[in-house]
């Protein structure tokens, strides 16, 4: 190959800051020693680039560069740049900085349409675009960062740890808006976004043309190999170079579809910016889409028809049986709130996430997550008032019923509180085993989550199973003493049944999905909690109903027992 006489030139760049505290241009001001200097307004804050700068010419008349016989394709000038804005760790704001003066560089090329870029770590490659005839790109690096160009023939899935396919409907999208190049840099070394979050290899991929390029019918294909997801999961993730959230880097999912196979991650996104795959902490393995779909349908038919119910008990209490009711129904009453606000908030949440308003997004999951901690609560108060009444303990001590609401509503407030202080809530994303995700306003920190929510269950848990084994241990009991009463064994199977869903039981479910238990796991906690509220309706108005022959039996301690529940709470 037969080269020019700009081979080996050394070429002198003295680069100028602008004065803008958002962006910090690596190339303002642009001279080299065989042409006159590139006039460009300048500031202070000088910084020094130099370049070495190799071309060679093309010999094809089809392609505008030199084809190997690997598959690849030779850039014909590479610019080895040094900055020192770039020195040392690569933050985001430095590369959207380097990604907004690609070109500038172009400057540096010449007559050659390839070029192969070095600044520091970061490495990649621009190419002028032809005003015509565009044909679809690809780029890969290895695994030392070293950028590649490949043929469109070229196998992408050749030992490359990252493939990028530009289809030609970008290139086409780019010329028709007066852009003349594109530019693809690897930038390593991001710092990990948090606790349980980070970039994959802590890498991300910047693409730009110089002009805005979103909403392709074929996709950009970037493809991450030898992902390594155990313990995690993997959503793909764009970032626009500017959108902040609570000072961190806004990365989201909008555009971009996730596809996992084979150790490798396919990112299929229909717009230009940076990319990276978020690599997400997690507990549990993804589920598969038809299963996502089916929990999501099942839970808001059940939560809809709870909220229905539930708020049908409480306009019979409040409008017509309120100065009739007696402490028990009184305490169930307050279960019934904490669990109308808690279906009322998750449907809701849906709604308020897709707002995209953050403050909004914080509001209504501290109200899910306060909802949901006073339903724990008030199945705890349950158990503890089904235990005086047990032990015929008293209840009619003063402001009984004042301190037990006190209880029941203040200890889940401060814990609620003091995640907002703390900044803890927001948005979060659960994802399917095709990639599809559905976005919730929670808390994001999934540790966080397991160890507030898990653990406040937990000791609920623990103590309503005690109470509801001690009840079944006394009916039981009652039940081998009296053998005269002919209905007792319905009403006592009524009675557990009522009891297990009335404690919250039913949500120590959670606490088996994992491994083979996952699934069917899922879909059981799905159904008796999404309709836990249908439910308790069912047993509140069958328990509310006046028997004659209840009026009549004789008090005893196994029959209080026994009707703790199961007699009609108003009379």
């Amino acid at each position: 190959m037969k080269s020019n006489s700009a081979l080996g030139t050394t070429t002198q760049l003295e680069t100028t800051n602008h004065a803008s505290a958002a962006s910090n241009n690596l190339v303002s001001q642009i001279r080299t020693v065989t042409s006159q200097p590139v006039n460009t307004n300048s500031t202070s804050g000088t910084t020094t680039l130099t370049a070495k700068t190799s071309q060679t010419s093309a010999t094809s008349s089809n392609l505008p560069f030199q084809t190997t016989t690997s598959g690849t394709i030779q850039p014909e000038a590479v610019l080895n740049l040094t900055s020192e804005t770039l020195i040392g760790p690569v933050s985001t704001d430095n590369a959207a900085n380097a990604m907004d003066n690609i070109g500038h560089m172009l400057e540096l090329m010449g007559n050659a349409s390839t070029a192969s870029i070095k600044i520091g770590q970061i490495n990649g490659v621009v190419a002028k675009l032809p005003q015509q005839n565009q044909r679809n790109k690809n780029f890969a690096f290895t695994s030392r960062g070293d950028s590649k160009i490949l043929t469109e023939s070229n196998n992408l899935a050749k030992d490359y740890a990252l493939t990028v396919h530009l289809p030609k409907e970008a290139s086409e999208m780019a010329v028709k808006r007066n852009a003349s190049y594109i530019g693809i840099l690897l930038f390593p070394g991001i710092p990990q976004i948090s606790a349980t979050s980070f970039l994959f290899n802590n890498q991300i991929v910047g693409i730009e043309m110089g002009v805005n390029i979103s909403n392709l019918s074929e996709t950009i294909d970037i493809n991450f190999k030898n992902v390594t997801k155990t313990g995690f999961s993997v959503s793909c993730v764009s970032w626009d170079g500017r959108s902040k959230r609570d000072g961190a880097d806004n990365w989201i999912t909008d555009g971009c579809k996730t596809k996992e196979a084979d150790g490798s991650v396919l990112c299929q996104c229909s717009h230009l910016t940076f990319f990276a795959i978020l690599m997400t902490s997690s507990g549990t393995r993804n589920i598969s889409s038809s299963d996502l779909k089916t929990l999501t349908q099942i839970t808001k038919a059940g939560c809809g028809m709870s909220l229905f119910f539930l708020g049908v008990a409480l306009f019979m209490h409040f409008l017509m049986r309120k100065n009739k009711a007696n402490q028990a129904v009184n305490v169930l009453m307050n279960l019934f709130i904490a669990l109308f606000s808690l279906n009322l908030c998750f449907l809701i949440n849906e709604s308020i996430t897709d707002l995209k308003i953050f403050a909004a997004c914080v509001a209504i999951a501290a109200a899910l997550h306060y909802s949901m901690l006073a339903t724990f609560t008030w199945f705890f108060m349950q158990a503890l008032h089904l235990y005086f009444n047990l032990y015929k303990i008293r209840t009619d001590i003063k402001y009984y019923l004042c301190k037990i609401c006190i209880t029941g509503w203040v200890i889940p407030a401060l814990v609620v509180v003091g995640l907002l202080a703390s900044n803890k809530y927001g948005d979060m994303e659960i994802s399917d085993d095709s990639g599809t995700s559905v976005n919730m306003c929670w808390i994001p920190d999934y540790s966080l989550h397991l160890g507030v929510n898990t653990g406040y269950y937990g000791i609920v848990f623990i103590f309503t199973l005690t109470i509801f084994i001690v009840t079944v241990v006394h009916i039981t009991h009652f039940a081998s003493e009296t053998k005269k009463n002919k209905i007792s064994t319905k009403k006592r199977v009524f009675s557990l049944l009522g009891l297990f869903s009335l404690l919250g039981i039913t949500w120590g479910f959670a606490f088996f999905s994992y491994g083979p238990l996952l699934l069917p796991s899922y879909y059981i906690f799905t159904i008796l909690n999404s309709f836990q509220g249908f439910f308790l309706f069912i047993y509140y108005y069958f328990s509310s109903r006046i028997n004659p022959q209840d009026k009549n039996q004789p008090e005893s301690s196994s029959h209080t027992t026994e009707n703790v529940y199961i007699t009609n709470p108003y009379k």
